[in-house]
Protein backbone atom coordinates (compact mmCIF):
# COMPACT_ATOMS: atom_id res chain seq x y z
CA UNK A 1 0.00 0.00 0.00
CA UNK A 2 1.39 3.19 -1.22
CA UNK A 3 2.30 5.98 1.81
CA UNK A 4 2.96 9.43 1.73
CA UNK A 5 4.01 11.54 4.66
CA UNK A 6 1.90 14.02 5.37
CA UNK A 7 1.77 17.04 8.02
CA UNK A 8 -1.41 18.20 7.77
CA UNK A 9 -4.88 18.34 5.39
CA UNK A 10 -6.93 21.32 5.44
CA UNK A 11 -9.50 24.27 4.19
CA UNK A 12 -8.44 27.96 3.61
CA UNK A 13 -8.14 30.66 1.66
CA UNK A 14 -4.80 31.01 -0.65
CA UNK A 15 -2.64 33.88 1.13
CA UNK A 16 -0.10 34.54 -1.47
CA UNK A 17 0.91 34.68 -4.86
CA UNK A 18 -1.66 34.79 -7.67
CA UNK A 19 -4.32 32.57 -6.08
CA UNK A 20 -4.78 35.02 -2.96
CA UNK A 21 -8.08 35.12 -2.07
CA UNK A 22 -9.24 31.59 -3.82
CA UNK A 23 -10.20 28.66 -1.40
CA UNK A 24 -8.48 26.00 -1.87
CA UNK A 25 -7.78 22.19 -0.37
CA UNK A 26 -4.03 22.29 0.56
CA UNK A 27 -2.19 19.03 1.31
CA UNK A 28 0.98 19.57 3.03
CA UNK A 29 3.84 17.03 2.60
CA UNK A 30 6.07 16.32 5.90
CA UNK A 31 9.83 16.09 5.28
CA UNK A 32 12.01 19.16 3.52
CA UNK A 33 16.34 18.99 3.03
CA UNK A 34 16.40 22.54 0.96
CA UNK A 35 16.90 24.61 4.21
CA UNK A 36 15.64 27.91 4.01
CA UNK A 37 16.78 30.20 7.04
CA UNK A 38 13.66 32.37 7.16
CA UNK A 39 10.99 29.48 6.62
CA UNK A 40 7.89 29.72 8.20
CA UNK A 41 6.96 26.37 8.42
CA UNK A 42 10.26 24.38 9.91
CA UNK A 43 8.04 22.13 11.96
CA UNK A 44 7.33 19.93 8.32
CA UNK A 45 11.71 19.64 7.46
CA UNK A 46 11.57 16.18 9.33
CA UNK A 47 11.06 13.10 7.33
CA UNK A 48 9.24 11.87 10.72
CA UNK A 49 7.31 7.99 9.95
CA UNK A 50 4.57 9.07 12.41
CA UNK A 51 3.38 11.54 10.04
CA UNK A 52 2.73 8.72 7.24
CA UNK A 53 -0.72 8.06 5.80
CA UNK A 54 -2.02 5.33 3.45
CA UNK A 55 -3.34 7.12 0.10
CA UNK A 56 -6.64 5.67 0.77
CA UNK A 57 -7.05 7.39 3.64
CA UNK A 58 -5.24 10.86 2.03
CA UNK A 59 -7.92 10.67 -0.84
CA UNK A 60 -10.41 10.44 1.67
CA UNK A 61 -9.98 13.05 3.79
CA UNK A 62 -9.35 15.75 0.67
CA UNK A 63 -13.49 14.41 -0.91
CA UNK A 64 -14.28 14.83 2.89
CA UNK A 65 -13.38 18.41 2.90
CA UNK A 66 -14.58 19.22 -0.48
CA UNK A 67 -17.74 18.64 -0.05
CA UNK A 68 -18.48 17.84 -3.72
CA UNK A 69 -17.75 21.38 -4.40
CA UNK A 70 -14.21 22.57 -3.89
CA UNK A 71 -12.29 21.15 -6.34
CA UNK A 72 -8.73 23.11 -6.01
CA UNK A 73 -5.74 21.59 -4.40
CA UNK A 74 -2.59 23.00 -3.48
CA UNK A 75 -0.16 20.62 -2.80
CA UNK A 76 2.63 22.17 -0.28
CA UNK A 77 4.99 21.24 2.11
CA UNK A 78 8.35 20.55 3.25
CA UNK A 79 8.99 19.83 -0.05
CA UNK A 80 6.51 17.96 -1.96
CA UNK A 81 9.33 17.42 -4.67
CA UNK A 82 11.84 15.59 -2.40
CA UNK A 83 12.46 12.71 -4.28
CA UNK A 84 11.17 10.42 -1.35
CA UNK A 85 8.10 12.06 -1.75
CA UNK A 86 8.22 11.72 -5.73
CA UNK A 87 6.57 7.99 -6.28
CA UNK A 88 3.43 8.71 -4.00
CA UNK A 89 3.44 12.11 -5.14
CA UNK A 90 2.82 10.71 -8.88
CA UNK A 91 0.35 8.23 -7.46
CA UNK A 92 -2.02 11.37 -5.14
CA UNK A 93 -1.94 13.73 -8.45
CA UNK A 94 -3.11 11.13 -10.68
CA UNK A 95 -6.08 10.16 -8.52
CA UNK A 96 -6.88 13.23 -7.91
CA UNK A 97 -7.01 14.35 -11.96
CA UNK A 98 -9.42 11.24 -12.10
CA UNK A 99 -11.78 12.71 -9.26
CA UNK A 100 -11.61 16.30 -11.67
CA UNK A 101 -9.44 18.39 -9.36
CA UNK A 102 -7.62 21.70 -10.13
CA UNK A 103 -4.17 20.48 -8.60
CA UNK A 104 -1.28 23.31 -8.20
CA UNK A 105 2.20 22.36 -6.97
CA UNK A 106 4.64 24.74 -4.69
CA UNK A 107 7.65 24.07 -6.00
CA UNK A 108 11.02 25.07 -4.12
CA UNK A 109 12.91 25.34 -7.23
CA UNK A 110 15.81 23.49 -6.47
CA UNK A 111 14.56 21.06 -9.11
CA UNK A 112 12.77 20.61 -12.64
CA UNK A 113 10.61 17.65 -12.24
CA UNK A 114 8.92 16.52 -15.28
CA UNK A 115 7.27 13.27 -14.67
CA UNK A 116 5.46 15.63 -12.03
CA UNK A 117 5.01 19.08 -13.43
CA UNK A 118 3.30 17.73 -16.54
CA UNK A 119 0.41 16.05 -14.67
CA UNK A 120 -0.45 19.19 -12.88
CA UNK A 121 -2.49 22.31 -13.33
CA UNK A 122 -0.34 24.79 -12.53
CA UNK A 123 3.03 25.24 -10.52
CA UNK A 124 4.10 27.49 -7.95
CA UNK A 125 7.65 27.68 -8.15
CA UNK A 126 10.34 29.78 -5.84
CA UNK A 127 13.14 31.87 -6.32
CA UNK A 128 15.57 31.46 -3.37
CA UNK A 129 16.96 34.87 -2.52
CA UNK A 130 20.10 35.77 -0.79
CA UNK A 131 18.29 36.06 2.90
CA UNK A 132 17.10 31.99 2.36
CA UNK A 133 21.20 31.21 2.49
CA UNK A 134 19.87 29.11 -0.35
CA UNK A 135 21.15 29.17 -3.71
CA UNK A 136 18.75 29.24 -7.00
CA UNK A 137 20.69 27.49 -10.22
CA UNK A 138 19.91 29.65 -13.06
CA UNK A 139 20.06 26.53 -15.29
CA UNK A 140 17.55 24.84 -13.44
CA UNK A 141 15.49 28.04 -14.01
CA UNK A 142 16.33 28.05 -17.57
CA UNK A 143 14.42 24.38 -17.93
CA UNK A 144 11.87 25.34 -16.62
CA UNK A 145 10.85 28.42 -18.07
CA UNK A 146 11.63 26.69 -21.42
CA UNK A 147 9.12 23.55 -20.65
CA UNK A 148 6.26 25.21 -18.18
CA UNK A 149 6.48 29.02 -18.32
CA UNK A 150 2.29 28.85 -19.33
CA UNK A 151 1.22 27.06 -16.52
CA UNK A 152 3.40 28.90 -13.93
CA UNK A 153 4.26 31.76 -11.58
CA UNK A 154 7.44 32.61 -10.07
CA UNK A 155 7.26 33.82 -6.55
CA UNK A 156 10.15 34.68 -4.36
CA UNK A 157 9.99 36.12 -0.30
CA UNK A 158 11.94 39.61 -0.13
CA UNK A 159 13.33 40.45 2.96
CA UNK A 160 15.42 44.08 1.53
CA UNK A 161 16.83 45.44 -1.46
CA UNK A 162 19.57 43.03 -1.98
CA UNK A 163 17.00 40.71 -2.35
CA UNK A 164 14.87 42.34 -4.94
CA UNK A 165 17.60 43.26 -6.97
CA UNK A 166 19.07 39.48 -7.19
CA UNK A 167 15.55 38.26 -8.44
CA UNK A 168 15.39 41.58 -10.82
CA UNK A 169 18.91 40.53 -12.22
CA UNK A 170 17.75 36.98 -12.89
CA UNK A 171 14.21 38.67 -14.11
CA UNK A 172 16.41 40.49 -16.79
CA UNK A 173 18.83 37.61 -18.29
CA UNK A 174 15.40 35.27 -18.79
CA UNK A 175 13.33 37.76 -20.35
CA UNK A 176 13.37 36.41 -23.39
CA UNK A 177 12.23 32.93 -21.60
CA UNK A 178 8.85 34.83 -20.02
CA UNK A 179 5.86 35.11 -21.53
CA UNK A 180 4.06 38.44 -20.75
CA UNK A 181 1.06 35.81 -19.33
CA UNK A 182 3.35 34.61 -16.75
CA UNK A 183 3.63 36.81 -13.42
CA UNK A 184 6.72 37.28 -11.30
CA UNK A 185 5.74 37.66 -7.37
CA UNK A 186 7.75 39.34 -4.72
CA UNK A 187 6.49 38.04 -1.33
CA UNK A 188 7.79 40.56 1.51
CA UNK A 189 8.93 38.26 4.33
CA UNK A 190 6.92 38.50 7.29
CA UNK A 191 8.29 35.86 9.80
CA UNK A 192 6.95 34.38 12.65
CA UNK A 193 7.01 36.78 15.88
CA UNK A 194 6.96 39.76 14.49
CA UNK A 195 4.64 42.77 13.95
CA UNK A 196 3.84 43.37 10.14
CA UNK A 197 5.94 44.95 8.55
CA UNK A 198 5.03 48.10 7.14
CA UNK A 199 8.47 49.66 6.57
CA UNK A 200 9.41 46.25 4.54
CA UNK A 201 6.18 46.26 2.60
CA UNK A 202 6.68 49.71 1.23
CA UNK A 203 10.18 49.61 0.99
CA UNK A 204 9.83 46.67 -1.79
CA UNK A 205 6.98 48.39 -3.09
CA UNK A 206 9.36 51.44 -3.95
CA UNK A 207 12.43 49.14 -5.37
CA UNK A 208 9.95 47.49 -7.52
CA UNK A 209 8.84 51.29 -8.52
CA UNK A 210 12.30 52.06 -9.47
CA UNK A 211 13.15 48.90 -11.42
CA UNK A 212 10.45 49.73 -13.52
CA UNK A 213 7.61 47.63 -12.11
CA UNK A 214 8.31 44.07 -13.23
CA UNK A 215 6.99 42.19 -10.40
CA UNK A 216 3.50 41.70 -8.44
CA UNK A 217 4.20 42.61 -4.72
CA UNK A 218 1.55 40.33 -3.11
CA UNK A 219 2.14 39.88 0.57
CA UNK A 220 1.08 37.55 2.70
CA UNK A 221 -2.80 37.84 3.68
CA UNK A 222 -3.35 35.08 5.91
CA UNK A 223 -0.69 36.71 7.88
CA UNK A 224 -2.11 39.50 8.31
CA UNK A 225 -5.84 38.43 9.29
CA UNK A 226 -4.41 35.68 11.24
CA UNK A 227 -0.78 36.44 12.46
CA UNK A 228 2.34 35.44 11.51
CA UNK A 229 2.39 32.35 13.67
CA UNK A 230 -1.01 30.45 12.91
CA UNK A 231 -1.21 27.10 11.18
CA UNK A 232 -3.41 26.26 8.64
CA UNK A 233 -4.71 29.47 7.43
Amino acid sequence: MTTLLINSIYVATEGEGVFVGTPQIFVRFQGCHVGCVNCDSKETWDFDPNFAQELPLVLSQIDHLSKGFLKRVSITGGDPLHPGHIPGLIELIKELKQRGYFINIEAAGTRVVKEVYDLVDYISFDIKTPSTQVKTSLEVLRRFLSDYAHKSQVKAVAAHKKDVEFVYDIFHQLKDLIPATQSWCLTPCFEPGEEFPTNRFQDILKINESLGMPFRVIGQQHKWVYGPNEKQV
